[in-house]
């Protein structure tokens, strides 16, 4: 039997995996390959791996992990989970079926893309989520913002720390008139109509296409997709979620365990405030740990 099964190998399940292993624990992590930042070209802001490709450095993590014997790696997908803590099973898409005696989710989110062309293409390189991913590389040139709701409004005041030139595509959002006044304050100019085309040139400019009125050109574009869990195992364990302005996040307590004991989760997919690779290292090898201590005797 396994101490540990993690269920998602990104950044969150390869750092609890680093945690447990080193504590000479039994762990067995499952992944599909499928990382949420695998369409950027570079990490930012990840202290000792700073504009490195997010792939390369999830390949250096595999490799050292393989210095720890009682850790596994396996390319397979979770299926099924039954069972209840101190007894885990889970089923693989392999039909292989492993137990454990705590379980650790981080199988992430995927960001679902308005069907409008050029998002989904664009999607990591001329349209990003993320400032302190992808801000500094922009600062000071011309943003633009898809407006997605009265968060949005937290972006505005965000921006200016890297650029006093933005442009807000309302979208097909009626933003209120107090909102409104407050963006002519900042002289932000607000551009009307729905979205239907997302070009870029060599350069990674995106020019905005609307249903209405001439394309806009600007030189990065932020937008904030709704997401989902990439899975739904969570939702057959009945594990408690939070509402976040872009989907759900499972609800955890500082320990990252979730409101079934046993199982903890990290990375993205336990994380309502933001998406970062430095919090999912951090959120993962707290999950880690957590695991580990609760199996003390």
């Amino acid at each position: 039997m396994n101490d540990v099964i993690i269920i998602g190998g990104s950044f969150a399940g390869l750092a609890a995996a680093l945690q447990l292993g080193r504590a000479r624990r039994k762990v067995t992590v499952l992944d599909t390959g499928l990382p949420r930042n695998r369409f950027a070209g570079h990490s930012h802001g990840l202290l000792g791996h700073d504009h490195k490709p997010p792939l390369e450095i999830l390949a250096e993590a595999r490799r050292q992990l393989a210095r720890y014997p009682t850790v596994r790696l396996v390319t397979a997908r979770a299926e099924s989970i039954s069972g209840a803590i101190d007894d885990f099973c889970v089923l693989t898409g392999d039909g292989e079926s492993l137990r454990a005696r705590r379980l650790i989710l981080s199988y992430g989110v995927v960001d679902q893309m308005p069907d409008v062309p050029g998002y989904a293409e664009n999607w990591g390189t001329s349209i990003v989520p993320c400032p302190y991913c992808d801000g500094f590389e922009v600062a000071g040139q011309h943003w633009g913002l898809v407006w997605s709701g009265p968060q949005s409004m937290n972006q505005v005041r965000l921006f200016h720390d890297w650029t006093d030139t933005l442009t807000v595509f309302a979208n097909g959002h009626d933003i209120p008139p107090d909102i409104q006044a407050d963006l002519a304050r900042r002289g932000i100019s607000v551009v009307n109509g729905r979205i239907t085309e997302i070009d870029h040139d060599e350069n990674h400019n995106a020019t905005v296409r609307l249903n209405a009125g001439p394309p806009v050109a600007v030189d990065i574009l932020f937008a904030h997709p709704r997401n989902k869990p990439s899975a739904r195992l969570h939702e057959s364990l009945g594990l408690a979620t939070v509402d976040t302005p872009q989907g759900v996040a499972l609800k955890v307590d500082e320990r990252r365990e979730t409101s079934v004991p046993g199982i903890y989760a990290a990375g993205d997919l336990a994380n309502p405030l933001m998406a970062s690779v430095t919090l999912a290292i951090s959120h993962g090898a707290t999950a880690g740990i957590s695991a580990q201590q609760s199996m003390l005797v």
